[in-house]
């Protein structure tokens, strides 16, 4: 039998066929419960990261308007997208919605200070933008 650590997609597959034909017994269950929890993780970071690339077009559509181009828009148009399809396959991260949007929000901040040549102090500390207008077309 492939173990976890010589082929992981063989074990992966390997542990659905247990799971289809209820062989329970054969299945790897240590490391079925850390994949299932990564899975959790993944999808968050999935979030936060489509949040940060949001966060950071948006800023630098609010503090350079001038160099403002479609390539921002769409890049916000796909981060919403993303968000929202996130969102919908996974209705309980809304709970942890504010925390996520917060760390993403501070991230966002120094990429737009990378971005623009501009100091961290030049962008509000706090998100200026309200789930509404986050989500909204």
């Amino acid at each position: 039998m492939t173990t976890y650590n010589q082929d992981f997609y063989k074990w992966t597959q390997d542990q659905v066929v247990f799971l289809e034909r209820k062989e329970f017994t054969k299945l790897d269950i240590e490391n079925l419960i850390d994949e299932v929890g990564d899975l959790g993780k993944s999808v968050k970071r999935s979030l936060k990261s489509y949040l940060v690339v949001l966060f950071t077009h948006l800023l630098k559509c609010k503090y350079q308007p001038d160099k403002h181009s479609n390539s921002w828009d769409c890049s916000i148009l796909n981060s919403k997208l993303k968000i929202k399809d996130l969102l919908k396959e996974n209705p309980s991260f809304k709970h942890k919605l504010q925390d996520t949007i917060n760390d993403a929000y501070e991230e966002s901040r120094l990429q737009a200070e990378v971005e623009t040549g501009w100091p961290h102090e030049m962008f509000p500390d706090q998100c200026i933008w309200n789930l509404e207008e986050i989500l909204g077309d």
